[in-house]
Order: C-alpha cells, then structure tokens, then sequence
C-alpha cells in the first residue's frame, strides 16, 4: 500500500465552485514532490428513463470548448445528495421522479480532484417545468435507450458521468 505524506500544503486560489492547492508531499522512497489539488464539494448525476428514453441535457461546457451531450447532474451544496439529484433533475429538465435508486458513487478525477459523485437512477418520471440556474442555458433532449447504446459504440458520449450512467441504463433495460 503506498502512501504520500503531506508536508506543506498551500492555497492557490478559493473560490464558489472550487479550490486549488498545492500539497508538497513525502513519498515512501524518501523523494519529495508537488501535487496540484482541486477541492470539490462533490456533484450528483442523474440517470433519467421515462420508457424507453433517456432524458438528457445538451449543453455548452467552456471548458471544453463545445457542447456535450449528458445525463443531468449538479453539485452538491451542503445537502444530501439524493435531494440534490431530486433539486437537480426538476431544475434542468423540469421532470420529477417517483422512483428513486443509489446506483454508485465515484471520484471523477482522482489524479488532481476530491470530486466525488453520486450517480441515482430515477423512474416513474412527471414532467414540469425547467427552473435552470441563470448561467446555464440547457436543452432537454431525449434518447431511446437504443440509440443511447449506439452513441456509446460510437463514443459520442465524452463525460465519464453519461458513460457510466448511459451504460447503467442500457444494462438494466437488458439491450
């Protein structure tokens, strides 16, 4: 088992949605080296199936340069992350869900961040309106299960969250 013992630890910028730090740390051969951390307060992503259909959002990521197409999500914001995932859903695509289910959590950059996401399964939806937060501006698309499953053979999908929640999605609808 290794290990990396933190020696100094410095702050390079806080902000709303993140932090930066700089850890100098110990490794177990003796050496010393520098590791760039992003502090998250984690996220939710939502796997949303009304039939055979996937609800998913299309929107515009400035970190990417381009428009991806995904699984509902949003961050957490000092609250359970299932009512986050309910908050989330109604907020982005306007739909609720009866149903509800943990599917998994993970960390979606364990190289450089502490993000950790909780990944829910949502059914029996009811469709309302979209409340998104004013920056985001969103399209609700959605995808048969079918087709979801082509666009993953093809690699469509460029989110470690929608592959894993499109490929959980496929799974349980057995396609």
């Amino acid at each position: 088992m290794f290990e990396e013992v933190t020696i100094n630890s410095k702050y390079i910028y806080k902000g709303t949605i993140l932090n930066l730090r700089v850890d100098e740390v110990q490794l177990e051969n003796g050496r010393t080296s520098s590791r760039e951390i992003i502090e998250h307060k984690g996220a939710v992503a939502i796997v949303a199936v009304d039939g055979e259909d996937l609800i998913m959002v299309r929107q515009y990521r400035k970190a990417v340069e381009g428009e991806l197409l995904e699984i509902p999500a949003g961050k957490l914001e000092d609250e359970d992350p299932l009512e986050c995932a309910k908050r989330e859903l109604k907020e982005e695509t306007g739909y609720s869900a009866d149903r509800w289910q943990y599917v998994c959590d993970f960390y979606s950059t364990p190289g450089f961040s502490n993000e950790r996401m909780f990944l829910y399964y949502a059914t029996d939806l009811k469709k309302g309106e979209m409340n998104p937060d004013d920056d985001e501006l969103i399209k609700v698309e959605r995808v048969k299960l079918q087709e979801a499953l082509e666009m993953l053979k093809r690699g469509q999908f460029k989110d470690a969250k929608t592959i894993i929640g499109v490929d959980y999605a496929i799974r349980v609808a057995g396609i």
